[in-house]
């Protein structure tokens, strides 16, 4: 890990959850810090670099996904995921994520997922390897016009750390709304191995049906190879520590 990279915090036992996230597209824009916080939960705040507050549109391939330590779920823990998010900050300082929408294309994990809290879609989610250094995603809705189409070319041969890119990427859980009340999902992983990336396709409308608007190309571009993630107990931001 290098000196950029915050230490993962230790995981809240029991794991609830056991997942690779592969192939990762991660392309970032600057939004007002208004538009941002209209859009997150109660009980948390925009998390802001450089003035801004960040919406990031990412796909990545889900894989071996499982519950708990019981290993993956053969067919259902494979897939490809496109989502929307925005930074968080609790008022102690603790980041994470808001997912405004997540793609998916296995029907059993949308409907799992959406009773959880998490704002899953089931669509038509494909991955597509162009070349060696290729890299993209689409998404298809089966309900709406909604979709995205966008690819990349990775530069492998080096390596980026710097402030920006682990603000973005250096999140170690998610902040959801579920019945009246606003929860942590606490994760962990190693630091992303990230790789500066070059846009060469971009046609999207998720971000636009997620209440988001967004001018120009993004700012920042990024592919990594994945890495490995646990999820731990969730905790109620309201409730006391015990």
């Amino acid at each position: 890990m290098t000196d950029s990279w915050p230490a993962a915090p230790p995981l809240p036992k029991p794991t609830i959850m056991d997942q690779s996230w592969e192939d990762a597209v991660f392309l970032h824009w600057r939004i007002p810090v208004e538009v941002s916080t209209a859009l997150l939960p109660a009980g948390v705040e925009s998390d802001i670099f450089d003035g801004s507050a960040w919406v990031g549109l990412i796909g990545f391939r889900m894989r071996r996904a499982g519950l708990g330590t019981l290993g993956p779920v053969p067919y259902f823990g494979n897939f490809n995921e496109i989502n929307v998010r925005l930074y968080s900050r609790e008022p102690d300082g603790i980041r994470g994520v808001v997912f405004k929408t997540l793609d998916a294309s296995r029907l059993a994990v949308v409907v799992a997922a959406r009773a959880a809290g998490i704002p899953y879609v089931w669509s038509r989610c494909s991955y597509v390897r162009r070349g060696a250094a290729g890299h993209g995603f689409t998404v298809r809705r089966r309900r709406g016009r909604a979709a995205t189409s966008f690819a990349v070319a990775a530069d492998t041969g080096n390596v980026v750390d710097d402030p920006l890119s682990v603000f973005l990427t250096a999140r170690f859980g998610l902040h959801s709304r579920l019945g009246g009340k606003t929860y942590y999902i606490p994760n962990t992983h190693t630091p992303w191995p990230l790789h500066p990336a070059r846009l060469t396709g971009l046609d999207d409308s998720l971000l636009a049906d997620a209440g988001i608007d967004v001018e120009g190309a993004p700012e920042s571009v990024l592919y990594s190879p994945g890495v490995r993630t646990q999820f731990g107990r969730p905790r109620q931001l309201d409730a006391q520590p015990g």
